[in-house]
């Protein structure tokens, strides 16, 4: 086995591992609440489950606890047969609830909560570890800039449609302040502000608004996106600017060094015209080879112009020539450190605002948009490639998704739960027991269904990923950026 074969079966198995222990162990968690809370409570507990259907071991504990880890990988359960009959979920419960004391109001509301409260509790710890040890991210995403604006975008089949930004006067150098009312701090934060919006024109068309700056004046700016890709969602056509076209260090005897560059010089623009990219650079020295260019270079507080003329370099034998000015760029991957208050508000607020896009009539965000575990595990396992941190970053996410989604009122749900509880403490009695396990029986079905549907779609986006990953890999190389 080559070395590159092993390196990659490592860190695969390496992504795998993080997969099992935080997304298992998210639902561990979960349910751990819900046995602790019970045993505080007094509650009789029977079984403690990871995942639904039959087992694939168990065990039972000194505590008269059966544990088991079951084949149904979508979750998990404590059955608790003072609290709610769930058999046909859960399993039937062996214990004579009769011979049981009853479980009080504000005790069924603590074990049902404590589910989604150890989440959030979990998702702090991490949040606190993901404070001290940081999280990669890439460095252009941390702006609100705009880039160059196109007055085209290529669609999926070769053709182009107008860009909405350039139709809409959006210009490079704005810095975006707020989509739709909501403040915005990083590009992604625009993207999904976009991509989750459900404002519309009167002609049915998606819109958006943009609340910019442009040279000092705040400008509002409505914003008519195009449904784009294999997924239909929205977007706006802009790209941050680029922050990392400054100097990490300058090749020694190039013409950069010829010229005066130093180390953290930052170009701003060649020959009068604006940069944002390092592709506008290279293309620029590409068009210019010949001639030397004005480069206007921030220097600490001072702007200074020095004149540089590339040289072309060849990189392999037989390839067309390079115009170069010997420069290395800072690392595009910068290392931020948010605070837990911050990890967690911004995960709360992103998955309020999915949920409202979801059930708004108005949105593009539909049933489809949405990941199930396959995606999830996925999506996990991407981030544990790129960087352990990242992975720890994703989970708190997960937790925090996690949480909110078992509080909605809906059956079968911890939420759904507390409604039938909190129903029959007005009416000051059960509500029927027939009626319960049915509603909780159907809407199973119905939760079961919607995460075959959505996993039937996180593997047709799977599939296409690795159908692009691999034409990527079959295309000829492209020129490297200048250096």
């Amino acid at each position: 086995m080559s070395t590159d074969a092993l390196s990659s079966l490592l860190s695969n198995t390496w992504s795998f591992a993080l997969v099992v222990l935080f997304f298992g162990g998210s639902i561990f968690v979960h349910e751990l609440g819900h046995f602790l809370a019970a045993r505080r409570r007094g509650a009789h507990v029977e079984r403690f489950s990871i995942g639904f259907g039959p087992a694939i071991f168990s065990w039972r504990g000194k505590d008269g606890v059966e544990y088991r880890l079951s084949w149904i990988p979508l979750g998990g359960y404590v059955l608790l047969p003072q609290l709610a009959d769930l058999g046909p979920i859960e399993g039937e419960s062996t214990t004579d609830v009769k011979r049981l004391p009853p479980i009080d109001y504000v005790s069924k509301l603590i074990i049902l909560i404590a589910g989604a409260t150890f989440n959030v509790l979990f998702a702090f710890v991490l949040a606190c570890v993901v404070w001290f040890v940081g999280v990669p991210t890439i460095a252009d995403w941390t702006t609100t800039k705009i880039g160059p604006v196109e007055p085209t975008l290529k669609l999926t089949d070769g053709t182009s449609v107008p860009n909405p930004a350039a139709e809409a006067g959006l210009q490079a150098g704005d810095i975006v302040r707020s989509i739709d009312g909501h403040n915005v701090a990083t590009f992604e934060d625009i993207w999904n502000g976009v991509m989750l919006g459900n404002g519309r024109a009167a002609d049915g068309r998606p819109q958006s608004q943009f609340q910019v700056e442009r040279s000092g004046e705040k400008i509002n700016v409505t914003v008519y996106p195009r449904l784009m890709s294999e997924e239909k969602v929205r977007i706006a056509g802009i790209d941050p600017v680029e922050n990392m076209l400054t100097a990490e260090a300058v090749v020694p005897g190039s013409p950069a060094e010829a010229a005066g560059v130093k180390s953290g010089d930052r170009i701003l623009a060649l020959d009068g015209k604006p940069v944002f990219q390092r592709a506008a650079v290279f293309e620029h020295l590409s068009k210019n080879p010949d001639r030397a260019t004005a480069f206007l270079l921030q220097r600490g507080e001072d702007k200074i112009t020095l004149m540089i003329k590339p040289r072309l370099e060849t990189e392999e034998p037989g390839t067309k020539p390079v115009a170069r000015v010997g420069l290395r760029y800072r690392d595009p991957i910068v290392v931020l450190h948010p605070t837990p208050w911050a990890q967690l508000s911004d995960n709360v607020v992103s998955t309020f605002r999915t949920l409202r896009a979801l059930i708004s009539p108005t949105s593009d965000i539909g049933p489809s948009k949405l990941s199930g575990p396959i995606g999830i595990a996925r999506a996990l396992h991407q981030q544990a490639q790129w960087d352990f941190r990242r992975a720890l970053w994703f989970v708190i996410l997960v937790n925090v998704n996690l949480a909110i989604f078992n509080l909605l009122p809906v059956p079968v749900l911890d939420g759904g739960q507390v409604l039938f509880a909190t129903i029959g403490r007005i009416r000051r009695r059960e509500l029927p027991a027939n009626f319960i396990i049915a509603t909780q029986s159907a809407f199973f079905v119905l939760i079961l269904s919607l995460i075959v549907y959505v996993s039937f779609f996180d593997v047709q986006r799977w599939r296409r990923d690795i159908k692009a990953d691999r034409a990527e890999a079959a295309a000829p190389a492209q020129p490297a950026a200048i250096k």
